[in-house]
């Protein structure tokens, strides 16, 4: 696979993320065995956020990684802040209040990453600067990233904070990849060629920001997964005869889609089962040939110019 940047900073972490967001409905004897089976894979790689489960996906966690074999030491554990009930608030007193907040439901003394979870709009960066500079003194927090910013927002944010940002968290799917049909529809008249986030994908290759992507699976505004979805009859039938040839499931060579393109991203899984999560990290095993990639882009919809 594609050199993943953050890999140089953090060596552990790999192709696949583990996202928390449905925790909430696993005992913490369930959440130990999965990691202590994934760490057996090589996937020890954890996304949280304070909002999932309104705490108890950390909760959960936490009581976890008393029971597990596996130490803390060898995970990356990372959690997004901002996103309060109605409003966004990325003020330095609330970034420190939750970062408190999480480490204790984790029981954990540090954060491998802090992820401003999502942009807002009364933001000050010297604020926020001011938050990352206090949580690393203190040990809290080792490093920082981003979720759905865009190439102005962390220059503005790049303008005040002494560290670099490792990570952009954005949504990715063969069928939502509106960041890779603007480059390739440039100046054309057409509804993919529509420049929704400034470029981001190109932008986080040149600044080295290593893109996690959410939602692999998803399509439309929340609207499900494509996989048998009646409205994606083409790609559902190319991914069936991909996943034949591979001999691995369509989920993994929806996975595969992602990892193939060389900016080097992470995939985040969305599920709370772990067969599922190691049915999809096949696709760290598989790489498509160009050809392969591009049908899998046209039989989403997607033109090619």
């Amino acid at each position: 696979m594609n050199d993943i940047k953050l890999k140089h900073i953090l060596p552990q972490t790999g192709e696949i993320v583990v996202g928390c967001m449905r925790f909430d409905s696993l005992t913490p004897e369930q959440i130990a065995d999965m990691i202590d089976r994934l760490a057996g894979e090589g996937i020890l790689h954890y996304d949280h956020a304070d909002i999932y489960g309104n705490g108890i996906c950390e909760e959960k966690f936490g009581q976890a990684l008393q029971l597990c074999q596996t130490p803390r030491e060898q995970l990356i554990l990372q959690s997004k802040c901002g996103i309060r009930e109605g409003y966004y608030d990325l003020s330095r007193e609330y970034i420190l209040d939750a970062v408190d907040r999480i480490l204790a439901r984790l029981q954990t003394g540090y954060l491998d990453l802090l992820i401003l979870h999502r942009p807002d709009a009364l933001m000050e960066p010297s604020e926020i600067a001011a938050a990352f500079d206090e949580l690393q003194a203190a040990g809290k927090v080792r490093y920082f990233g981003v979720s759905n910013f865009t190439p102005g927002q962390i220059e503005l944010l790049e303008s005040a904070v002494h560290q670099p940002l490792l990570v952009n968290q954005l949504q990715l799917s063969i069928p939502n990849s509106w960041m890779i049909s603007s480059g390739l529809e440039t100046n054309m008249p057409t509804e993919g060629s529509i420049d929704r986030d400034g470029h981001v994908l190109d932008s986080m290759r040149a600044k080295g920001i290593t893109i996690q992507t959410w939602s692999p699976l998803q399509f439309g505004d929340w609207e499900g997964t494509f996989l048998d979805h009646p409205e994606f009859p083409e790609l559902n039938i190319l991914l069936e005869k991909l996943a034949e040839k591979y001999g691995v499931s369509k989920s993994a060579i929806a996975a595969a889609w992602i990892l193939r393109h060389p900016a080097g991203m992470q995939v985040v899984t969305g599920s709370s089962k772990t067969e599922r999560i190691l049915d999809m990290a096949k696709a760290r095993n598989l790489h498509l040939t160009r050809k392969e990639w591009y049908a899998l882009y046209q039989a989403a919809g997607h033109r090619i110019p």
